[in-house]
């Protein structure tokens, strides 16, 4: 498989792209982003991309994909509805509807949040903003469009968080995630987790299109 990710050098990114790089089908990996992974490996490219709203300048680099991972995601904590949609909306659908129309065998996968509304007029903005992404990339002509909805993300791996804050508390609370793993398997996944589920998807599918953490957990 050849595979394209979005959003590499963060958290659940370095996680999905660790699995990618281990494993064997997996022909070539591209990462894209506004700055380059700082990784070296036989099979991965860094593209970088300054401007993420548009593609035109290079779309002859975003063909022959198998496989989308897109894992780009902000907190909402200090933002104003316009400005989050801008970012988790507009960014995605900008990136995905260019790669639907390359790629029409492609399987795209897309990182959201445990708790997103489906239904789009919920009183939490960040859930309905979500939701009305996941339902937009639901539309697109893609093989396949999966949504990962995560709960609680245990990293692994020496895989950290570039938000300095989010770091240290993964840091300090690291001992509580991995007895929360093995209690609530239907609450909480891991990098590694997310990472394999995602290939296990480009490869056959799943049964469901929005897949909670105990289905992650099951795929990977």
């Amino acid at each position: 498989m050849k595979i394209l990710i979005f959003g590499a050098t963060g958290m659940v990114g370095q996680g999905v792209l660790r699995e990618c790089l281990l494993a064997p089908d997996v022909q070539g990996v591209v990462a894209i982003g506004r700055n380059p992974t700082g990784q070296k490996h036989a099979r991965l490219r860094d593209l970088v991309h300054k401007d993420m709203y548009d593609y035109s300048a290079i779309e002859s680099q975003l063909q022959g994909f198998d496989a989308c991972f897109f894992c780009l995601g902000v907190s909402s904590v200090g933002m104003k509805e316009p400005e989050y949609k801008r970012i988790s909306y507009d960014l995605t659908l900008a990136a995905a509807t260019v790669l639907a129309r390359l790629n029409p065998g492609m399987t795209f996968t897309y990182v959201t949040g445990a708790g997103t509304d489906s239904s789009e007029r919920g009183s939490s903005m960040w859930a309905r903003v979500k939701g009305a992404t996941e339902n937009a990339l639901l539309r697109l002509p893609f093989k396949g469009a999966y949504m990962f909805r995560p709960g609680v993300i245990q990293p692994l791996h020496g895989v950290r968080s570039k938000t300095p804050l989010y770091d240290g508390i993964y840091v300090v609370l690291s001992p509580l995630l991995s007895l929360a793993y093995r209690l609530w398997p239907n609450k909480v996944t891991t990098t590694e987790k997310v990472g394999r589920a995602m290939l296990a998807v480009a490869r056959g599918g799943a049964p469901k299109k929005l897949l909670d953490p105990a289905d992650i957990n099951a795929l990977g």
